[in-house]
């Protein structure tokens, strides 16, 4: 797993969120991103840092972030995640992994001694010009929306 650096171009995507409607990166530039990628819809931690996201959603507004999650769901589970949690924001479905790879989270996982491919928890904040600024790549599920708007508010 090699994870973007800060100051390189983030890799443009299109694909669907939840209400199968097209999502496509380049169509926020201009705009700050909070791109985080999980592992998948309505599981503990992944439902943590959702609903986390959730709850800062006003703050992230004010602040002039969108955020987008981006996991290797279908829609159809996107939309009962959503739909489930009232979530305000998009999420990506990325079957076909290419986004995973194209932003280095697909990797090796540990889970109670198995070893497995999988999304790895990371955040990228990208900046109006489409570059990343700064990358997570630890996350506390339900810590880590406070974390990067405390960042965002002391960066600018």
């Amino acid at each position: 797993m090699a994870l973007l650096e800060p100051g390189m171009e983030a890799p443009l995507f299109e694909a669907t969120d939840q209400d199968g409607k097209t999502i496509r990166l380049k169509d926020y530039i201009g705009k700050k991103v909070a791109l985080y990628f999980y592992p998948k819809d309505d599981t503990p931690g992944c439902t943590k840092e959702a609903c986390a996201f959730r709850d800062n959603f006003p703050k992230f507004k004010q602040i002039g972030v969108e955020v987008l999650g981006v996991s290797i769901d279908s829609e159809k589970r996107h939309k009962k995640f959503v739909d489930k949690y009232e979530l305000p924001f998009r999420l990506v479905a990325d079957e076909d992994k290419k986004i995973v790879q194209d932003y280095g989270v697909w990797g090796l996982k540990k889970f109670m001694g198995r070893e497995y491919m999988g999304t790895n928890r990371v955040t990228y904040l990208i900046a109006e010009n489409g570059r990343i600024e700064h990358v997570w790549p630890k996350v506390k599920p339900a810590e880590h929306a406070e974390e990067l708007i405390e960042y965002i508010e002391n960066s600018g």
